[in-house]
């Protein structure tokens, strides 16, 4: 693995993609430090150090994580990339049952290039929504009386922060997309991954002052609690892993075909379908869901809503519940809409292939839904228990929920899925250019 990464500065084109996506993603976390004009950031620090208490806080805190904490600084870059995300599953879904996107998708390149077109301006167009009522929320901070966050109330506020914001969202996605296209990655997932990480030295910091290792009498954690929390951190980085790599690889073979003289086909392939099909939106749909209703109740003054706003905080066991339930349905759900058989089974008979022992056509789109079905289940399973283990993990260690997110939930599975997509990206430049990658492969000696 060292050599391979001594080998990606020998590679002049290798070695420019890594320098301008880390210079990209530099630029990103500079901007996510400059504050929006109007805004009091001490009155702010107060008021979202105080909403962490409430139910609200935790619907706020995903979001602060996806933007690598520039909303509870309010800056240029608090939307982060959740508006194109959004944008981006919107598109996936209306593409399933609107025919003339469906059309659009299937069109090549062309077709690809509009629907990335759609979701721009669907981007713009939630960013300025979601900054206009950021503004007027900031206005009026009712269940906090006494903090004075915005010095200038009004209309001027509003616009400026919607410009400031939209433009700040509009420009993450610009990089994205130069990342994308002259780096190295899948940009959006990129900058995503550089927000999560850069709250690790925060919770290294809480760990680290939790433990005091100059200082015992202080020391609120054991030792042999650290060696606990490394084996789990280990187990689970390794889980994600095999379940992000999971396969099942359906065998698929191609009939033989003489076009003139030449002998087409006749090889041996596989169809990978993936285990966990879904990535982490079945979390974050769950999140979004779940958390929401919780929100609102507990802004409403009811005993009733309020109730319910308790029985929905994130750790109790009716919200782990509802919450893993959730995963395993939307888990589905989106498997369902972008995995079709019933294409795969098309493609794969207009070009000559067959599943051996199974018949081209319907019964190819049955078996691959029997098989997609039966595999999506212990993914979803997977990622049921991966999103409840952070919450279980800090009532158990008794450790801040910020330390406990690394141990699972949608950070842990974006940083693995992005960094294994990366690894493979970069190695695949290596092989091409005859260098090893970052896994050595065996050395075959046959005659000279």
């Amino acid at each position: 693995m060292l050599e391979a990464f001594a080998n990606i500065v020998k590679i002049p084109d290798l070695r420019k993609k890594i320098f301008l996506t880390l210079g990209l993603i530099a630029v990103y976390r500079v901007g996510a430090y400059i504050p929006t004009p109007g805004v009091d950031g001490n009155a702010l620090a107060q008021f979202f150090a105080r909403l962490s208490q409430t139910q609200g806080g935790a619907l706020f805190g995903i979001m602060n994580m996806f933007s690598g904490g520039a909303i509870s600084r309010l800056t240029i870059f608090a939307l982060g990339i959740m508006p194109y995300i959004s944008s981006s599953i919107i598109l996936q879904l209306l593409t399933a049952v609107i025919p003339a996107l469906e059309r659009l998708a299937k069109e090549g390149e062309q077709g690809h290039k509009k629907i990335t077109q759609y979701t721009r301006y669907g981007t713009i167009l939630l960013a300025v929504i979601q900054s206009f009522f950021i503004a007027l929320w900031l206005e009026n901070p009712a269940r906090f009386q006494g903090l004075q966050i915005v010095q200038f109330p009004g209309w001027p506020f509003r616009i400026l922060t919607v410009i400031t914001l939209t433009s700040g969202t509009a420009f993450i996605m610009w990089l994205g997309e130069q990342i994308q296209e002259f780096g190295i990655g899948n940009g959006m997932s990129l900058i995503i991954t550089a927000g999560i990480i850069s709250r690790v030295p925060t919770a290294v910091y809480q760990l680290y002052a939790l433990f005091s290792p100059f200082a015992p009498e202080k020391a609120q954690l054991e030792p042999f609690t650290l060696l606990i929390m490394l084996a789990l951190l280990v187990i689970v980085v390794v889980a994600v892993i095999l379940i992000t790599q999971g396969q099942r690889k359906i065998p698929v073979q191609y009939a033989k075909r003489v076009v003139g003289r030449k002998i087409y086909g006749g090889q041996s392939t596989f169809l990978p379908l993936r285990v966990n099909q879904a990535g982490v939106i079945p979390i974050i749909f769950a999140q979004s869901i779940i958390l929401f209703p919780a929100t609102v109740a507990g802004f409403i003054p009811n005993q009733t809503f309020q109730r319910l706003a308790m029985s929905l905080t994130s750790g109790e066991l009716v919200y782990n519940t509802v919450y893993a339930l959730m995963i395993i349905f939307f888990s589905y759900f989106y498997t369902a809409i972008t995995f079709n058989p019933i294409d795969i089974s098309d493609n794969m008979k207009k070009y000559g292939g067959f599943v051996p022992g199974i018949r081209p056509g319907r019964q190819t789109a049955e078996y691959l839904d029997f098989v997609m079905t039966r595999i999506t289940l212990p993914g979803a399973i997977f990622l049921a228990i991966i999103a409840v283990f952070p919450s279980i993990v800090s009532s158990w260690l008794k450790i801040p929920y910020l330390v406990a997110s690394f141990f699972g939930g949608t950070g842990l599975l974006i940083i693995v899925g992005v960094m294994l997509d990366t690894m493979r990206q970069i190695e695949s430049h290596l092989l091409m250019r005859h260098y090893e990658g970052f896994m050595k492969k065996g050395k075959i000696h046959g005659r000279r």
